[in-house]
Protein backbone atom coordinates (compact mmCIF):
# COMPACT_ATOMS: atom_id res chain seq x y z
CA UNK A 1 0.00 0.00 0.00
CA UNK A 2 1.91 3.06 1.22
CA UNK A 3 5.19 3.62 2.96
CA UNK A 4 7.44 6.43 4.05
CA UNK A 5 10.82 5.58 2.53
CA UNK A 6 10.42 7.05 -0.89
CA UNK A 7 13.04 9.73 -0.35
CA UNK A 8 16.14 7.50 -0.47
CA UNK A 9 19.39 9.09 -1.63
CA UNK A 10 19.03 7.89 -5.21
CA UNK A 11 15.71 9.66 -5.71
CA UNK A 12 12.40 8.30 -6.96
CA UNK A 13 13.84 6.45 -9.96
CA UNK A 14 16.46 4.68 -7.85
CA UNK A 15 13.81 3.83 -5.25
CA UNK A 16 11.53 2.22 -7.84
CA UNK A 17 14.41 0.47 -9.62
CA UNK A 18 15.54 -1.04 -6.33
CA UNK A 19 12.06 -2.34 -5.50
CA UNK A 20 11.71 -3.90 -8.96
CA UNK A 21 14.77 -6.11 -8.43
CA UNK A 22 14.15 -9.77 -7.62
CA UNK A 23 15.97 -12.04 -5.24
CA UNK A 24 17.23 -14.15 -8.14
CA UNK A 25 19.71 -16.93 -8.84
CA UNK A 26 21.47 -14.66 -11.38
CA UNK A 27 21.15 -11.15 -12.79
CA UNK A 28 18.32 -11.00 -15.32
CA UNK A 29 18.77 -8.84 -18.40
CA UNK A 30 15.64 -9.87 -20.35
CA UNK A 31 11.95 -9.52 -19.53
CA UNK A 32 11.55 -13.30 -19.44
CA UNK A 33 14.34 -15.78 -18.78
CA UNK A 34 13.35 -19.32 -17.78
CA UNK A 35 16.94 -20.16 -16.77
CA UNK A 36 16.83 -17.73 -13.83
CA UNK A 37 14.99 -18.59 -10.62
CA UNK A 38 13.30 -15.75 -8.77
CA UNK A 39 13.41 -17.05 -5.24
CA UNK A 40 11.08 -14.35 -3.92
CA UNK A 41 8.41 -15.11 -6.52
CA UNK A 42 8.72 -18.83 -5.89
CA UNK A 43 8.57 -18.45 -2.10
CA UNK A 44 5.61 -16.07 -1.96
CA UNK A 45 3.60 -17.98 -4.57
CA UNK A 46 4.08 -21.27 -2.68
CA UNK A 47 3.23 -19.51 0.59
CA UNK A 48 -0.03 -18.19 -0.88
CA UNK A 49 -0.88 -21.64 -2.23
CA UNK A 50 -0.26 -23.20 1.18
CA UNK A 51 -2.40 -20.57 2.94
CA UNK A 52 -5.30 -21.10 0.54
CA UNK A 53 -5.16 -24.89 0.85
CA UNK A 54 -5.02 -24.67 4.66
CA UNK A 55 -8.03 -22.33 4.71
CA UNK A 56 -10.02 -24.68 2.45
CA UNK A 57 -9.01 -27.65 4.59
CA UNK A 58 -10.14 -25.83 7.72
CA UNK A 59 -13.45 -24.99 6.05
CA UNK A 60 -13.99 -28.62 5.06
CA UNK A 61 -13.23 -29.89 8.58
CA UNK A 62 -15.52 -27.32 10.22
CA UNK A 63 -18.41 -27.74 7.77
CA UNK A 64 -21.71 -28.75 9.36
CA UNK A 65 -25.10 -29.72 7.97
CA UNK A 66 -26.89 -27.25 10.19
CA UNK A 67 -26.98 -23.47 10.04
CA UNK A 68 -23.58 -22.41 8.67
CA UNK A 69 -21.40 -19.88 10.42
CA UNK A 70 -20.03 -16.80 8.67
CA UNK A 71 -16.81 -18.53 7.62
CA UNK A 72 -18.59 -21.59 6.24
CA UNK A 73 -21.18 -19.41 4.50
CA UNK A 74 -18.48 -17.34 2.78
CA UNK A 75 -16.68 -20.47 1.57
CA UNK A 76 -19.95 -22.05 0.38
CA UNK A 77 -20.83 -18.90 -1.59
CA UNK A 78 -17.38 -18.93 -3.20
CA UNK A 79 -17.61 -22.62 -4.07
CA UNK A 80 -21.11 -22.22 -5.50
CA UNK A 81 -20.03 -19.25 -7.61
CA UNK A 82 -17.12 -21.20 -9.08
CA UNK A 83 -19.26 -24.31 -9.66
CA UNK A 84 -21.85 -22.23 -11.50
CA UNK A 85 -19.22 -20.76 -13.81
CA UNK A 86 -17.70 -24.19 -14.39
CA UNK A 87 -21.08 -25.73 -15.28
CA UNK A 88 -21.72 -22.93 -17.74
CA UNK A 89 -18.37 -23.10 -19.55
CA UNK A 90 -17.35 -26.76 -19.38
CA UNK A 91 -19.61 -29.43 -20.86
CA UNK A 92 -18.35 -32.51 -19.12
CA UNK A 93 -17.20 -33.99 -15.84
CA UNK A 94 -16.50 -31.22 -13.32
CA UNK A 95 -15.01 -33.47 -10.65
CA UNK A 96 -11.56 -32.01 -11.15
CA UNK A 97 -12.27 -28.92 -13.25
CA UNK A 98 -14.36 -27.08 -10.63
CA UNK A 99 -11.83 -27.60 -7.79
CA UNK A 100 -9.08 -26.53 -10.19
CA UNK A 101 -10.94 -23.30 -10.98
CA UNK A 102 -11.54 -22.68 -7.26
CA UNK A 103 -7.84 -23.20 -6.53
CA UNK A 104 -6.83 -20.87 -9.36
CA UNK A 105 -9.15 -18.12 -8.16
CA UNK A 106 -8.13 -18.36 -4.52
CA UNK A 107 -4.42 -18.70 -5.27
CA UNK A 108 -4.27 -15.78 -7.69
CA UNK A 109 -6.37 -13.62 -5.35
CA UNK A 110 -3.97 -14.17 -2.45
CA UNK A 111 -0.93 -13.48 -4.63
CA UNK A 112 -2.52 -10.31 -5.98
CA UNK A 113 -3.48 -9.21 -2.46
CA UNK A 114 0.19 -8.93 -1.47
CA UNK A 115 0.15 -5.70 -3.47
CA UNK A 116 -2.23 -4.21 -0.87
CA UNK A 117 0.44 -4.37 1.84
CA UNK A 118 2.85 -1.44 2.35
CA UNK A 119 5.49 -1.68 -0.35
CA UNK A 120 8.41 -1.32 2.08
CA UNK A 121 7.36 -3.91 4.64
CA UNK A 122 8.90 -7.02 3.10
CA UNK A 123 12.00 -5.33 1.54
CA UNK A 124 12.79 -3.59 4.85
CA UNK A 125 12.42 -6.82 6.80
CA UNK A 126 14.60 -8.61 4.26
CA UNK A 127 17.32 -5.95 4.38
CA UNK A 128 17.48 -6.35 8.15
CA UNK A 129 18.71 -9.92 7.65
CA UNK A 130 21.09 -9.08 4.81
CA UNK A 131 18.78 -9.64 1.81
CA UNK A 132 19.07 -6.47 -0.28
CA UNK A 133 16.54 -7.29 -3.02
CA UNK A 134 13.07 -8.69 -2.48
CA UNK A 135 9.98 -8.32 -4.64
CA UNK A 136 7.06 -10.06 -2.93
CA UNK A 137 4.32 -9.70 -5.58
CA UNK A 138 4.43 -12.95 -7.64
CA UNK A 139 1.86 -11.95 -10.26
CA UNK A 140 3.90 -8.86 -11.21
CA UNK A 141 6.63 -11.28 -12.32
CA UNK A 142 6.17 -12.50 -15.89
CA UNK A 143 7.88 -15.76 -14.97
CA UNK A 144 5.02 -16.57 -12.59
CA UNK A 145 2.03 -15.35 -14.61
CA UNK A 146 3.28 -16.86 -17.86
CA UNK A 147 4.24 -20.04 -16.03
CA UNK A 148 0.66 -20.42 -14.77
CA UNK A 149 -0.65 -19.78 -18.28
CA UNK A 150 1.63 -22.50 -19.64
CA UNK A 151 0.30 -24.80 -16.92
CA UNK A 152 -3.24 -24.13 -18.17
CA UNK A 153 -2.09 -24.88 -21.73
CA UNK A 154 -0.74 -28.25 -20.60
CA UNK A 155 -4.10 -28.98 -18.96
CA UNK A 156 -5.83 -28.09 -22.23
CA UNK A 157 -3.63 -30.61 -24.04
CA UNK A 158 -4.35 -33.20 -21.35
CA UNK A 159 -8.14 -32.83 -21.54
CA UNK A 160 -8.09 -32.68 -25.33
CA UNK A 161 -6.26 -36.01 -25.53
CA UNK A 162 -8.27 -37.55 -22.69
CA UNK A 163 -11.63 -36.71 -24.24
CA UNK A 164 -10.88 -37.01 -27.96
CA UNK A 165 -8.02 -39.48 -27.88
CA UNK A 166 -4.57 -38.81 -29.25
CA UNK A 167 -5.71 -39.57 -32.78
CA UNK A 168 -8.83 -37.43 -32.48
CA UNK A 169 -6.86 -34.48 -31.16
CA UNK A 170 -4.21 -34.83 -33.87
CA UNK A 171 -6.99 -35.06 -36.49
CA UNK A 172 -8.53 -31.87 -35.10
CA UNK A 173 -5.20 -30.06 -35.35
CA UNK A 174 -5.01 -30.61 -39.10
CA UNK A 175 -8.73 -30.48 -39.93
CA UNK A 176 -9.95 -27.39 -38.07
CA UNK A 177 -10.84 -24.59 -38.59
CA UNK A 178 -10.81 -24.75 -42.42
CA UNK A 179 -11.90 -28.35 -42.76
CA UNK A 180 -10.48 -30.95 -45.12
CA UNK A 181 -11.17 -31.80 -48.77
CA UNK A 182 -12.52 -35.20 -49.74
CA UNK A 183 -9.64 -37.31 -50.99
CA UNK A 184 -9.82 -39.09 -54.34
CA UNK A 185 -7.42 -40.59 -56.86
CA UNK A 186 -6.83 -37.13 -58.30
CA UNK A 187 -3.37 -35.95 -57.16
CA UNK A 188 -4.66 -32.38 -56.93
CA UNK A 189 -6.97 -33.34 -54.09
CA UNK A 190 -4.00 -34.70 -52.14
CA UNK A 191 -2.11 -31.48 -52.74
CA UNK A 192 -5.10 -29.45 -51.60
CA UNK A 193 -5.54 -31.66 -48.52
CA UNK A 194 -1.86 -31.22 -47.61
CA UNK A 195 -2.06 -27.44 -48.00
CA UNK A 196 -5.22 -27.24 -45.89
CA UNK A 197 -3.66 -29.46 -43.23
CA UNK A 198 -0.61 -27.19 -43.05
CA UNK A 199 -2.83 -24.10 -42.83
CA UNK A 200 -5.01 -25.68 -40.12
CA UNK A 201 -1.98 -26.77 -38.10
CA UNK A 202 -0.42 -23.30 -38.38
CA UNK A 203 -3.67 -21.64 -37.29
CA UNK A 204 -3.99 -23.95 -34.29
CA UNK A 205 -0.39 -23.33 -33.22
CA UNK A 206 -0.93 -19.57 -33.48
CA UNK A 207 -4.15 -19.89 -31.48
CA UNK A 208 -2.50 -21.88 -28.70
CA UNK A 209 0.46 -19.52 -28.48
CA UNK A 210 -1.66 -16.36 -28.57
CA UNK A 211 -4.07 -17.67 -25.93
CA UNK A 212 -1.23 -18.58 -23.60
CA UNK A 213 0.58 -15.28 -24.04
CA UNK A 214 -2.56 -13.19 -23.57
CA UNK A 215 -3.58 -15.30 -20.56
CA UNK A 216 -0.31 -14.65 -18.75
CA UNK A 217 0.41 -11.14 -20.02
CA UNK A 218 -3.02 -9.81 -19.00
CA UNK A 219 -2.48 -10.72 -15.35
CA UNK A 220 1.14 -9.60 -15.38
CA UNK A 221 0.44 -6.25 -17.06
CA UNK A 222 -2.35 -5.24 -14.69
CA UNK A 223 -0.51 -6.21 -11.52
CA UNK A 224 2.79 -4.69 -12.69
CA UNK A 225 1.06 -1.39 -13.44
CA UNK A 226 -0.68 -1.40 -10.06
CA UNK A 227 2.61 -2.12 -8.32
CA UNK A 228 4.31 0.81 -10.06
CA UNK A 229 1.54 3.17 -9.00
CA UNK A 230 1.98 2.09 -5.38
CA UNK A 231 5.72 2.78 -5.67
CA UNK A 232 5.01 6.28 -6.99
CA UNK A 233 2.52 6.95 -4.20
CA UNK A 234 5.01 5.65 -1.61
CA UNK A 235 7.60 8.05 -2.99
CA UNK A 236 5.33 11.03 -2.31
CA UNK A 237 5.65 10.42 1.41
CA UNK A 238 9.42 10.78 1.25
CA UNK A 239 9.23 14.54 0.59
CA UNK A 240 8.23 15.14 4.25
CA UNK A 241 6.20 18.19 3.28
CA UNK A 242 2.58 18.86 4.13
CA UNK A 243 1.57 18.57 0.47
CA UNK A 244 3.66 15.45 -0.03
CA UNK A 245 2.31 13.63 3.01
CA UNK A 246 -1.27 14.69 2.21
CA UNK A 247 -1.00 13.46 -1.37
CA UNK A 248 0.65 10.29 -0.10
CA UNK A 249 -2.25 9.51 2.23
CA UNK A 250 -5.10 10.62 -0.02
CA UNK A 251 -3.87 9.01 -3.23
CA UNK A 252 -2.69 5.91 -1.39
CA UNK A 253 -6.06 5.34 0.24
CA UNK A 254 -7.98 6.01 -2.98
CA UNK A 255 -5.78 3.70 -5.04
CA UNK A 256 -5.94 1.02 -2.34
CA UNK A 257 -9.75 0.97 -2.46
CA UNK A 258 -9.75 0.84 -6.26
CA UNK A 259 -6.98 -1.76 -6.33
CA UNK A 260 -9.04 -4.17 -4.23
CA UNK A 261 -11.36 -4.42 -7.23
CA UNK A 262 -8.41 -5.02 -9.56
CA UNK A 263 -7.07 -7.77 -7.29
CA UNK A 264 -10.38 -9.65 -7.36
CA UNK A 265 -11.19 -8.88 -10.99
CA UNK A 266 -7.85 -10.12 -12.33
CA UNK A 267 -8.14 -13.33 -10.32
CA UNK A 268 -11.69 -13.83 -11.63
CA UNK A 269 -10.62 -13.20 -15.23
CA UNK A 270 -7.70 -15.62 -14.94
CA UNK A 271 -10.06 -18.27 -13.56
CA UNK A 272 -12.68 -17.64 -16.25
CA UNK A 273 -10.13 -17.89 -19.06
CA UNK A 274 -8.88 -21.13 -17.54
CA UNK A 275 -12.42 -22.51 -17.65
CA UNK A 276 -12.99 -21.19 -21.18
CA UNK A 277 -9.85 -22.86 -22.54
CA UNK A 278 -10.54 -26.16 -20.76
CA UNK A 279 -14.16 -25.98 -21.93
CA UNK A 280 -12.94 -25.57 -25.53
CA UNK A 281 -10.80 -28.68 -25.05
CA UNK A 282 -14.00 -30.60 -24.28
CA UNK A 283 -15.69 -29.46 -27.49
CA UNK A 284 -15.49 -31.42 -30.74
CA UNK A 285 -15.03 -29.58 -34.03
Amino acid sequence: MIAGEGGDAGGMSAYIAHHLQHLASAKQTALFDSSIVHWDTLSFSLLCAAIFLLVMRAAAKRATAGVPGKFQLAVEMLVEMVNEQARTLVKGDLTYVAPLALTVFGWVTLMNAIDLLPVDWFPTAASAVGVHYLRPLPTADLNASLGMAIGVLLLVFYYSIKIKGLGGWAHELVCAPFGMVNLSFNPLTWVGAALLAIANLAMNIVEYVSKTLSHGMRLYGNMYAGELIFFLIAGLGGSLTVAGVALHLITGTAWLIFHVLIVLLQAFIFMMLTLVYIGQAHDHH
